[in-house]
Formats: C-alpha cells, structure tokens, sequence
C-alpha cells in the first residue's frame, strides 16, 4: 500500500494491483474525452483481453482510481504488429527499442484530481515489476498533444522522415525507477549496512561475532568479494560471493551435466564451432561452451526421489517482511543456512579434474523497497570472476523464492540429493540482453538439429520444422509456423505452432474461459504448441519467448496437450516440456453430459463438442498470462497414500494458476496410478472418484514425483520418511492419507476334524498373518493388484481346472464374482464364502438390490456359503501352493479344494503404516488422531481419510472421514495447507480453547458403484451419514419414490429428505449407467426435478430412467448449473418487495413471519410467492435463467431460446 495525494490536497491510502474483469465497469466510467482523443475509442474488456500488462490503482474500498494498460505493439492499425521496430527505426530513429525492452501504453485514464500522481505511480510499479523493461512507447495516430498527466511523464520522439501520420512519445526507466549503482564495499559502509541487517543481525552476531560484517569485508581477496548496491548515497544491500565451491557436493547432488558439469571444458575435447570463437570472460557476448552444452539440454519432466541426510542444515522462519535475504555457508543461522555437512556417498561427475567454472553467493541481502532491484547486482559479480561462467545460489527450501532468482535457473536434483535446499544457477550469457525471436528459416535447420539432437521426440520436432519450411502447413493443411530464439546469431530455442482446430472442443471440456473471453477471440487466434526447446541457460526468458511468438504468429491465446503415457501418435505430447509448463497454467477438464444422442435427435450438440477424444491433460498461456509471474513454492510436500483423499489434496494443489510446487512427491505401493483401461479388470467396486479419464486430464505426472513402496518409519526430528527399497524422502510438511485396505487374512488355526462349529472356537484378538502367502492368493486394494490378478488368471486359471473361493462380506466380493464370470470362469468353479458376522448388516442399503444380487448368484448356480470362518489353509501345513482351504461354520465344518483364493475378509490400517506411525509417537487411538485442521500431534504431519479419527475431545467418536466424499476431504485439506504459501489467502486465526470444539461436516454426497451379478450395473449415492442402511434409517422423515423391477433391468430409487431434496439414489439395471448426470440429481428438490411429486401422483411416471434422458433436464446435468443456483439464490434473498409501505427482503419477511413479526392471513409459502411477483424479482429471474442457456448454447442446444422461433 502507498499514500497520495491527489491535486486538491486529499489523501488516500492506495493499492498498486493488476486488473480483474470486474474492474471494467469502474474503468469505463474514467474515460474521458481527453483519453479517447490520445487512444481512442476502446473497448475496456477486449483491451483487457489482449493487453499483456493492466494495471490498476485502487482505494482499499475498491474504488478504482486509475487504470493503464501495455501491449507488446503499438496502438491500432498504424502498423502490423509483428513490423513495430521498422516503423520506430525508419521514422523515430528508435534502433534503441526492442520487444525485450519495451512496451506499449494503449490506455490511461484516472480521476482527474489524482491523474498526475497515479500516472507517476503506475509508470514506477510497472518498470519496478519487469526488470528487463528500459522504454515505455506511446505511439498514436489520434493525436500529437497528450492530457497533463502523461506530458510529465513522455517525451516526444522527433520524426525523422515523413510518410507516417502518428505522433511517438517515450518514458525513460532512469526518470522513474532507476538502477542501483554497485561498488565494491568498504568498512564505511558498516553503519548504513547494519540497518540492512537489523532483523538478522542477532542470529548473525551470535554465531560469527559482533564484528562478523566489518571482518567479512576486510577478508576481500581474489576470490572473496563483497559488494553494496547504493540509493542516494546510502548502502541498501549487499553481496557476498567466492571461487570457492565445493565442486563434489554440487555434483553428487545435482545434474549438471548440461552445464558441464560447471567446470571449464577441456580445449582439446571441445567439438568444433563455426564461425570465430569468442573469449570466455567476455562480458557483452556469450562464450562457446554455452553452445556446445545445447545438445545436452533436454526440456522434459524429469522425475526424481529426493533424500536428504538426518543431520541437514536447520531451515527456519520465511523470513522478515521488510527485508529479503538470503545467507549462504552460514549452517548455524536458523533461517538461513545452505550446506549441509554429510552427503550420501556418490561418485563425483567424470569432470572433477578440470577446473570450476562457477563461483557463488555466500550472502545476500537487500532491503525490501529495492528487492525488484537485485539483478542489478549480477553484472558486477561476474565482473570480478571473468575467468567463471557460472553464479550459482543455494536457498532453504523453506524460503519463498525471491526476485533475484527469477533471472536463475533450478537445477534438477539428483535421486540421491541429501541437501535441504535448491540450487539455482546463472550463465553470465543470461544476463545479455541480445534475445530476438523470428520466423526460422532453412538455414536455422543445422543449428537446430545441434540443439534438440537428444531431446525426446526430436525426430517429430525436425520433421515438423521440415514440413514448415516446405509448406507452411501439416499434411491435413493447418497453418503451422516455426519460430526460432538467437543470441549474437547463434540459434538458442525453437519452437513450432499449428492453429488450434479443435477450440470448440477445448472450450466445452475444459474450463478454459476461466482464464479467457472466448468472444474477444477469433477463432485464428487459437494455436497450439506443438514442439518448443530452449537453452537451460536463456530459461528465464521463455515467457518472453513464447510471448514473442504470439506477437509474429498474431496468436492471442496457446495451448499445450499432455497425453497419457500409452498414447503414442508422433504429433501427440505424452511428455510435458516442464520449462513451457512453468509458465503455462493448467486447465481444469469440465464434467460432461452424457447425451441420450437417440433420444435428442437434431436438438443434440455439434458432433464437434460431443466427439470422444483420447483424453489429455491441458495447458495454456495467453497474452494476459506473458507477464503474470508465478509464486515459486519449494517446500517439500509428501503425500503418503494414493487414495482418493491423498490425489485430490495433490490436485487441488497442481491446480493453482498463480503458484508452482517444485517438490511434490507420492509414495505408494504403486508410485503414481495408472491411467490405463480396465474395464475387463473391475474386480473391485469403485467410488467413481478417479476413472481412467480423470487421471488422464490431470497428468499429475507432470507436477508430482512418484516413489514406490510402502512406509516403514517417519524420522520427526530429522523429518524425513524411511520407505521400503532403503528409500529415504524428506519432507517439510507430510500429509497421511493411507486410508484402509483388505488385510491378508490369518486363519483360525483350528483343526476342523476336531471342532466343527465356530461357536467352538475360543473368542481371540484379530491376529496379523506372518507367514508366507501363496502366489495364488490375492488381496485387491487397487486397479495394479487387480491388473496382476487378471493377467495371472489368463495365465494360470481359466484354461485348468480348480476352483475360484471369494471370502468376505463387502461388495466387492459381489463385484469380484461378476468379473470371474465375465472372463469366462464356470460358475460351478466359483465359490462365494461370507464369513461370521458378529452384526450381520448387508452391504446394499437398499434390500431389492441385495435380493436381486442373491437370486442372480442362484441363477448363475454359484456356489453360496454363509457364515464361515477361515479355519486353515491347506489343512495346516505349508501354503505354497494353495490347494485348499478349511472353514469352520454354525454347522458342519467346510472344506474347499481351492486353486485360486480371493481374500475380502476385512479392511484395517497397514500394518507397516501404523508401525511408522507408532514408533514416531503419533497419538493413535484405534486410528490416527487428528485435529479439525487435519493436524496430528505433530505440527508438520498432517492426515486424513479412513485412517484417521477426531481427537476425543470432540465427543464425536463415530464421525470420522470415511462417513464422507473422500475428494472433498481432500481439497478441504488442500485448503487448510494452501495459505501458508499463497500471499493471496490470509492465514486462518487461531481458535479460542473453546471454540474449537465443533468437527467439520461435508456436504458432498457418497458414492458407491460396480459390476454385480447377473450383469447389473450398479450405482448408490447418499448422504453422508453414519446409517448406510436404507431399512434401519425409515424412521427419517420423507418420500421414496421407486420405478421398475430388477427383473425387467430397470430398477430406480430415490429417497427425497422431510424438505423434498434427494438424499438417495439407487440404480440397479443392466445397461450401462450415465454415473455422473445421475450424481448431479443428489440435493436437487422434487419441484426442480419437474414436480416430480406430482408426476408420480398422477401416474405420469412410471421408468425414472426414460424420464431423466428427457430434454429438460441436460440444464440440471452441466457443470455451472451449480453458479446458476447460487445466482437465483443471490436474486431471490436480495430481492426488495414492498409490504405495507417498507421495503425488505424475502428473507428478511420471512424470518419476520416466523418470528411473528409479521401478520398475514394467507398460507406464509403463498403470500411470499404472491408478493413476490409483483416485485422486480421475477424479471431478473427470467433474465439470469436466459444468459444462462444463451452462453452455454453449445451444450444446450435442445433448449429454445428468443429469436431461434
């Protein structure tokens, strides 16, 4: 915040920000006659579309007070964008202004008594803000005077030549935001630098001395060196940087091999360049070797387990807010130590005997006014090491990245890596200013194949390039351009874009116009990246790389697919270019209806919105977005457990726009879930959480690293996680979401020759098996253990003889059965054996589905065998292989010859978890205890799901996760850690000892799906409760509505609430199911399901089938019918109706009614709905329900609209 005052004296505390769409209206308002004679008429949204940098000034009520906004080219159609330098350079003599360092103004406004000051104040948080820009243009063909408030700040550029009928004017960086001088520091600067230093200056005083800073710099030598950077006169900041670096810890640690390891390049073993090689310790222009390590630069995910030591450096708070620092090889001081002592033994790069080529900063500080300021400093540094190539800096991974790293680049750690920090490096190349992107051309070709020889998919790469230059088109005829990056003429990036011909489907799955008007865009607008490389060492520049190529390619908006692994069509991104994914944002896929296509007819949607697609993952940039910076987050967040809980927290964070997670790690049995089908492999019931498809969009691969195996320790006091394979993954903050999982099932151990029946068997303590389990035993917790058992049932059983036993009580047991049979096992090989119930509860809610399931199995003659007990496995003696398997009962014993066993007998908390959990002295009370914000009793341990239990305190023993919708658990978890990085969320307050007594209720419904016998498609949804049966929670208030039978196929249930809103949905019919339209009638009232009271009543209804495929309802099935309820809501409570003279709301009335404030002589629900319509309520009802249909027309089709009759 700022203060100013404005021409009349007034004061106003201000707030410098960017501009929001919202901000239209008030900006519309500011144009005056003197604006639109400079820039002309405007549209405000669409200039806010195509406009790279907005910015607004505002009062902390939100009252805009000024508003500018900077392109990347001039204004109108003086001259085409792409050609703006040859205007500046043949009529302003402009050879100074490039697109790296200039921008564009297209419009100011303000209120006029602030005009002045806020156009000074915009004008210095915009150069502040961008560190490479020197020049603001104001180029117009309107008119050759500006408004006061401009003329201080441009100069007018004297017109060289004529011919062109516009006026020029400039602003200068110098006159507003000028560079910091930097000398090298003297003991004289102690004073002004102990100011600095003062949040620090304990910690630093205690471990190094009182005199620490004074000593620092009189140890100046050759390769020790200290500088200050200076504001009028006064020292505001400082660095410190040596030749002194320890070369083996950075290798064992990092991958460096694209920068050579950082150490000077044997001569002999250099390959030959052409053209004259230039001195290394050239500053103005780039060394060789950074060319020849091109090809060694591979733009693609890398993935990799970081381990860290138990005796890392103490990382501590995030810092101070009126200072940025950061201190290096300083271990003692807490939050800011770097090195660590010990390192896992790893042989050190083939390079060690050269020489380094690299120095670093040991300390850096600055004060917080002149942070945006600190690359000013990195000219001088490499100015006193000529003979080094490199600066490297190494920060906690606790510390929120600052300014000065935004012009460094992130090494990638090695799976070995024990340091507690990032490194992060910079070329002295990176600092030229000489980068120009252009239209390749044939003779860029040599240089690029050097350039992408070993990036993955180069071959694509080179033969999209070749079909460019040939044709300017694929082989289908879409446009596609090539551009290339070049410093000093030498060729440093490529990047190839096709028009996008699929935006009609793009917009309608996935949720793009979160980020872009669609209407503001025409449809040549649209491209997609295809193929993009760019020299590690000129990264920092890929926004402005892909920002240049939407200026020569006069494309508004980019986007970039990731398909899944299996997915292999040559023009297809299966692997995400992480440098181009840093920049982009990702797209939330939309949820879609499914079209009863037949039944719609020629009211269905475009063939171009309905057509199925493999699904991918997409990205996007776009102009606004070129200049938008990302909040770099590097605490090492580790989620244990890929249940659906633990991939929702993991999405929700990916997810954010605005932030980037560096190091998000999964550990599970089986690293990252698979997105392959499985639709033969269903041997388990779903939750219809994640499907195939979902993950897919999602490509959590791209953000998050994947570890396989289980937990077996968690060291708290070094904060690290121990994992099966001699693993080691550090954390920062570890989030517990292992849930529960079948258990294999350990056998009584009673001989059934001798006692018969369970009532026999001695009352024990469930037992852990700890002997060996036979390969042809199978305990499925998820899709990889089903795809094991599947193959292995190809292999090994459907051709031999032998039987199939399925044990438990659950649905999937049911669900298993059905996939058995579907794969072609004789159901008189299939054994179904339920095991002793203490409470013999069915696992269907509803008792028609339980027996429609139990009359299938007699259908089908599968053998049925009720409270059995597991007894033994192959008679008691060695298991391997199992043969057979011995089960005591209520009446005679059983014995089954068995040659393959499906063990569901209970779900519990894996053993190795709960150890780890133990043993780390975790409180554990039957499952792990949590607090209402997920904590456990470790501050940096969170958890949550089935595992977990609310602590006592809270009196609320039988409500724990599992009663909810396990995603929504997950993104609420996700949005009690989200604060602590994002600037933008404020920091929930700390509850009062007795406010916090209340536990957190879900809203979302569960969901329970699968295969049944008899070929039953299954689907139950209710709401979350602790009751799951239908037939024990009657004594509820509210109506049941059924249609069908099960033996026709079309069974349907709905259970409506006391208020008419459906808790329940059952489904149980042979065709496939619509799943997620028949989720969205969940919490809908019957009035809105078209009086469906009535319906029934009258006989109008009889197959809720056919009467939810009807095209009325689509409306309640899409995706933002949800913000269209919460937008009728808004108008309904905040309409105003006159009663008796007073204006009040309908809320308002009503509590007044039920309070008796208020008499009425009619029924309270008719007056309301009477008095209602005479208000102006109705109209904006009607209107809101018609913008509604009108801007999702694209999948609303089958709904009239005006004007289309």
């Amino acid at each position: 915040m700022r203060i100013i005052t404005s021409s009349t004296g007034k004061v106003e505390t201000v707030i410098v920000r960017r501009t929001e769409s919202s901000d239209a209206e008030q900006i519309s308002t500011l144009i005056s006659p003197s604006s639109i004679a400079v820039f002309g008429r405007v549209n405000v949204i669409y200039v806010l579309e195509k406009a790279n940098l907005a910015v607004t000034l505002s009062t902390e009520q939100n009252q805009v007070l000024a508003h500018a906004v900077f392109l990347d080219h001039p204004i109108g159609d003086l001259v085409d964008q792409t050609s703006w330098q040859q205007l500046l350079q043949t009529y302003f003599n402009g050879t100074k202004f490039t697109p790296l360092n200039t921008l564009f103004l297209h419009l100011f406004v303000a209120q006029s008594s602030f005009s002045t000051v806020c156009a000074k104040e915009i004008i210095r948080t915009v150069f502040n803000a961008i560190t490479e820009l020197e020049y603001i243009c104001l180029v117009t063909p309107y008119s050759s005077c500006l408004e006061s408030a401009l003329m201080g700040i441009f100069e007018p550029m004297p017109c060289v030549k004529d011919g062109v009928q516009c006026a020029a004017f400039v602003c200068h960086r110098h006159n507003h935001c000028p560079r910091l001088h930097i000398r090298r520091a003297r003991v004289e600067d102690h004073d002004d630098l102990t100011n600095v230093l003062a949040e620090q200056s304990m910690a630093l005083e205690a471990s190094y001395g009182p005199y620490f800073l004074a000593e620092l710099i009189e140890a100046q030598d050759e390769t020790n060196h200290v500088a200050i950077c200076e504001n009028e006169g006064h020292a505001v900041g400082l660095i410190s940087v040596s030749g002194d670096v320890d070369m083996k810890l950075l290798d064992q640690c990092f991958e460096l091999g694209p920068f050579e390891g950082l150490r000077k390049e044997n001569p002999v073993d250099q390959p030959q360049c052409t053209g004259q090689p230039k001195p290394a310790h050239a500053p103005q222009e780039p060394p060789d070797p950074i060319y020849q390590s091109i090809s060694q630069s591979q733009p693609e995910i890398t993935e990799v387990l970081e381990s860290t030591d138990a005796h890392g450096a103490k990382e501590g708070s995030e810092g101070n807010a009126g200072i940025s620092r950061v201190l290096c090889d300083l271990p003692e001081v807490g939050s800011s130590g770097v090195c660590v002592k010990e390192l896992t033994d790893t042989s050190a790069g083939s390079g060690a005997e050269e020489p380094p080529n690299v120095f670093c900063i040991q300390l850096f500080v600055i004060d917080k006014r002149f942070e945006m300021r600190s690359v000013d400093f990195l000219p001088y540094v490499f100015k006193v090491f000529p003979e080094r190539d490199f600066c490297v800096i190494s920060v906690p991974q606790l510390l929120p990245e600052f300014p000065l790293l935004q012009a460094f680049y992130r090494a990638v750690p090695r799976p070995s890596h024990s340091l507690s920090h990032e490194l992060y490096l910079l070329h002295r190349s990176g600092l030229l200013k000489t980068l120009e992107v252009r239209l390749a051309v044939s003779d860029d070709t040599a240089a690029i194949q050097r350039l992408v020889q070993k990036c993955d998919r180069h071959e694509a790469l080179l033969d999209d390039l070749d079909q460019f230059l040939k044709a300017r088109r694929d082989p289908d005829g879409t446009p596609v351009q090539a551009f290339v990056a070049q410093v000093e003429e030498q060729v440093v990036g490529v990047t190839i874009i096709r028009d996008e011909e699929d935006i009609e489907y793009i917009r309608a799955n996935y949720n793009i116009e979160n980020f872009v008007y669609f209407s503001h865009h025409q449809r040549e607008e649209h491209g997609q990246l295809c193929h993009y490389a760019l020299n590690p060492i000129f990264q920092h520049y890929t926004k402005h790389f892909l920002k240049e190529a939407l200026r020569l390619a006069h494309k508004t908006c980019l986007y970039y697919p990731v398909y899944p692994p299996y997915y292999t069509q040559n023009n297809a991104c299966a692997l995400p270019l992480v440098p181009v994914l840093d920049c982009m944002v990702p797209v939330y896929p939309r949820r879609q209806i499914i079209y009863p296509l037949e039944e719609l007819g020629t009211n269905a949607p475009s063939a171009l919105v309905t057509k199925k697609q493999v699904p991918y993952a997409l990205y996007h940039i776009n102009r606004k977005l070129t200049m938008e910076p990302k909040i770099t987050v590097n605490a090492r967040i580790v989620v244990v457990g890929a249940s659906d809980v633990g991939l929702a927290f993991l999405e929700a964070l990916a997810f954010c726009p605005h932030l980037r997670f560096n190091n998000l790690t999964l550990i599970s049995t089986h690293g990252l879930p698979d997105c392959h089908s499985s639709h033969d492999m269903g041997f388990l019931a779903t939750s219809h959480g994640y499907t195939e498809q979902d993950l897919a969009q999602f490509s959590l691969r791209s953000w998050v690293s994947g570890v396989t195996g289980k937990m077996t320790a968690i060291d708290r006091a070094a904060k690290h996680v121990q994992v099966t394979g001699g693993h080691v993954v550090p954390y920062d903050h570890l989030v517990l979401c292992t849930g529960q999982q079948y258990q294999m099932v350990c056998p009584t151990g009673i001989d059934i020759s001798k006692l018969t029946s369970t009532s026999q068997v001695p009352d024990q303590p469930r037992c852990r098996y700890t002997g060996p389990i036979p390969h042809n035993l199978f305990t499925l917790n998820d899709q990889q253990d089903c795809i094991q058992a599947y193959h292995w049932l190809l292999k090994n059983f459907l051709e031999q003889e032998g039987n199939a036993v399925v044990y438990g009580d659950s649905i999937d047991v049911y669900t298993c059965v059905e996939t058995l049979l579907c794969l072609g096992v004789r159901a008189s090989k299939i054994h179904l054996v339920h095991q002793a119930a203490e409470e013999p509860l069915s696992c269907f809610s509803d008792p028609v589905v339980q027996q429609a399931v139990r009359r299938a199995l007699e259908d089908k003659e599968v053998h049925v065998h009720h409270n059995c007990l597991l007894a033994q496995l192959n008679d008691g003696q060695h298991p391997e292989p199992l043969t057979s398997v011995s089960f005591t009962t209520n009446g005679s014993p059983l014995r089954l010859e068995c040659a393959v066993f499906f063990n569901f007998s209970y779900k519990g908390i894996d053993y190795d978890a709960f150890k780890a959990i133990s043993d780390a002295c975790l409180v554990f009370d039957g499952h792990l205890v949590i607090d209402t914000t997920f904590h456990t009793n470790d501050s940096s341990i969170r958890a949550a799901g089935p595992l977990t239990k609310f602590s006592r305190r809270y009196h609320a023993e039988r409500w724990t996760h599992t009663a909810f919708n396990s995603k929504e658990v997950g993104r609420e978890l996700a949005s009690v850690l989200l604060p602590f990085f994002d600037p933008t969320l404020e920091l929930p307050a700390s509850p009062l000892p007795d406010a916090d007594r209340l536990i957190p209720l879900y809203s979302q419904a569960k969901i329970q799906g699968g295969r049944l016998p008899g070929g039953y498609g299954y689907l139950h949804v209710r709401k979350p409760s602790l009751c799951t049966n239908l037939a024990l929670s009657v004594a509820k208030a509210g109506r049941k509505i059924e249609t069908g039978r099960v033996e026709t196929g079309d069974y349907f249930c709905l259970q409506f609430s006391q208020h008419g809103l459906v808790e329940t949905i059952t489904c149980l019919s042979p065709e496939p199911l619509p799943v997620s339209n028949y989720v969205c009638l969940y919490g809908k009232h019957q009035l809105l399901l078209n009086h469906l009271y009535e319906r029934f009543d009258e006989g109008l209804l009889s197959d809720l089938y056919s009467y939810f495929r009807e095209s009325w309802c689509m409306a309640i099935y899409h995706d933002r019918f949800a913000d269209f309820e919460q937008e009728v809501r808004q108008i309904m409570e905040t309409t105003k109706i006159e009663a008796d003279g007073d204006s009040v709301t309908v809320a308002k009335l009503s509590e007044m009614i039920v309070d008796s404030r208020w008499e009425i002589a009619q029924e309270p629900n008719l007056y309301l709905k009477h008095i209602f319509g005479q208000s102006e309520g109705p109209a904006k009802l009607k209107r809101s329900a018609l913008e509604f249909l009108k801007y999702n027309r694209y999948h609303l089709t089958m709904y009239a609209q005006p004007g289309l009759l």
